[in-house]
């Protein structure tokens, strides 16, 4: 699982536990851990202070050296990111804006705390920069049709860091253990269960099924699809939107833009939302999952399936899968995975697509110089300086194969989703899988897909910022456990209702239902 996805944390938004002080503590504690680097490089001159999260990338410090000394000659300024542990970027990022700090770029999302520091006024509104013909290598590489589907209420937050036009999850599975089981192409779900309990049946040491503790929501009620809800996969054409990253999942009706009402009912009124998650109830009970799915950190979980110790897990369509092939093959020797996608109708499905990144760039409004931090943008849309953040040193990190490919030769692993992903210049790993190259290529295709009717409706929090709050700590406490088939599911989901409606779930559908129609009103 990529990293960018992974890393959805819970907020500060939960409330309940910590106090500000308490928090700010934390977060002081916190960042003397982070890994600040390239101060040196600074030398005294304008350095951009970046915000990126996970750990400084093995090889860092040489190839910051020789990304600076070509910002220092092309641009005049240098930078200094700062690397934040997944497990409180979320955290940290969001206080370090609360507290006014002058850093100048950060990773968001959606799932992080964009649409809260949006509607602050937190970050930058970047249409006037994105207009004003200054960035003209940002503006060759990110498709116009991206942008327009990224804007909220026609305002632009931050700059979309894609590598593939559409994002869809999906499986990886060990294809060496289905063809060992007579499996040689999964192509739908029903055939992907098979293989997930002729596995368990047939090889006791391999889970099934890997789960981390960032997944249980991805599993049932998720957009585009929930990961293991077969009715969304045979019917991919559902619209579902949250207040805030880990809130309440609601589904929009289908014939809105016609009727002008779009009905916000919760995920469990929809077809098929309960049948599933009786089905992963079920698959919890036979043990197709690790039971320690709630709690499992993703990096773990990322070293079992290396290990070839799992023979499932997430992937997205970003062509990463194939990355992990070296070290699993070291390890078991003659694996081999695939890419399944199982939706009714395969590649010409056109499911919905809302085209709304996972990973933003974002300006802080109180950074030193948002037309630098632009500037860099357009700099990293250059293909020799988007080379040299994602891939690292030409010849000691990698070797190109052509003008698209690469041969990685060192561990240097670089978040480009959270500064430099452009999908027009991205390079393929070499040895990229057959099935990850068909899906991958399906995913650059806008027109594989039907746009969702509301996929630029990104509803405001603030109107119901309280209830918001208690109903994402409602869901974290009773719906995670839900998701992942962790409990009996009528008295599971009767535990989540009491709880939503104590939290104020009427009133939050309410400004829902306000703000939806409105959108369609605009459309």
């Amino acid at each position: 699982m990529s990293h960018h996805l992974m890393s959805r944390r819970r907020l500060l938004a939960t409330g309940g536990g910590l106090s500000l002080a308490a928090l700010l503590a934390a977060c002081s504690d916190d960042s003397q851990k982070a890994q600040t680097t390239g101060a040196a490089a600074s030398g005294g001159a304008l350095a951009l202070s970046l915000l990126l999260p996970g750990d400084a990338p093995a090889g860092w410090d040489a190839v910051l050296a020789e990304v600076n000394k070509k910002l220092q000659a092309d641009l005049g300024f240098t930078i200094k990111p700062q690397f934040i542990p997944w497990s409180s970027y979320g955290q940290q990022a969001l206080l370090k804006f609360t507290a006014g700090e002058k850093f100048d770029t950060a990773l968001q999302a959606r799932w992080l705390n964009m649409t809260q520091l949006a509607a602050s006024g937190s970050i930058v509104e970047l249409s006037s920069l994105m207009s004003s013909g200054k960035y003209p290598n940002l503006a060759a590489t990110i498709d116009p049709k991206i942008i327009e589907l990224n804007r909220w209420s026609g305002k632009l937050y931050g700059v979309p860091q894609i590598n593939s036009a559409a994002r869809f999850h999906h499986f990886t599975i060990r294809q060496d253990l289905a063809e060992k089981l007579g499996m040689t192409d999964i192509t739908d779900f029903a055939g992907l269960e098979k293989f997930w309990y002729d596995v368990k049946q047939k090889n006791k040491d391999i889970i099934p099924i890997g789960i981390s503790s960032r997944m249980p929501k991805l599993l049932v009620a998720w957009n585009p699809v929930g990961w293991l809800n077969p009715y969304m996969w045979e019917n991919p054409t559902m619209s579902i939107a949250s207040f805030t990253g880990e809130s309440l999942n609601f589904v929009l009706a289908a014939d809105g833009k016609q009727t002008g009402s779009s009905n916000p009912i919760p995920f469990w009124e929809a077809p098929g939302m309960v049948d599933a998650l009786r089905l992963v109830r079920k698959y919890y009970q036979d043990g197709l999952f690790n039971k320690n799915g709630l709690t499992l950190d993703s990096k773990a979980l990322d070293s079992q399936y290396k290990a070839g110790r799992v023979a499932t897990v997430w992937a997205m369509t970003d062509g990463l899968s194939s990355a992990a092939l070296p070290e699993l093959t070291k390890n078991v020797p003659g694996a081999m995975i695939a890419n399944v996608m199982p939706l009714k109708g395969g590649e010409s499905a056109k499911p919905y697509q809302t085209f709304q990144s996972d990973n933003f760039v974002v300006l802080n409004a109180k950074g030193q110089s948002n037309e630098k931090a632009m500037q860099l943008q357009d700099w990293a849309s250059i293909k020799e300086n988007h080379d040299l953040l994602n891939y690292g040193i030409t010849g000691k990190d990698w070797n190109p194969i052509g003008d698209d490919k690469y041969e990685k030769v060192s561990t240097y692993t670089f978040p480009g989703f959270a500064l430099a992903w452009r999908a027009k210049l991205e390079r393929r790993v070499n040895g990229m899988t057959e099935s990850e190259t068909k899906w991958f290529d399906w995913a650059q295709d806008i027109n594989n897909f039907t746009i969702d009717p509301y996929a630029s409706f990104v509803p405001d929090p603030e109107p119901i910022k309280r209830e918001n709050t208690q109903i994402t700590a409602a869901m974290t406490q009773f719906a995670n456990p839900l998701f992942l088939g962790a409990v009996d599911v009528d008295q599971g989901l009767d535990k989540l209702k009491k709880a939503l409606d104590r939290a104020g779930l009427a009133k939050v559908q309410a400004e829902m239902a306000k703000q939806a129609d409105a959108y369609l009103k605009g459309q």
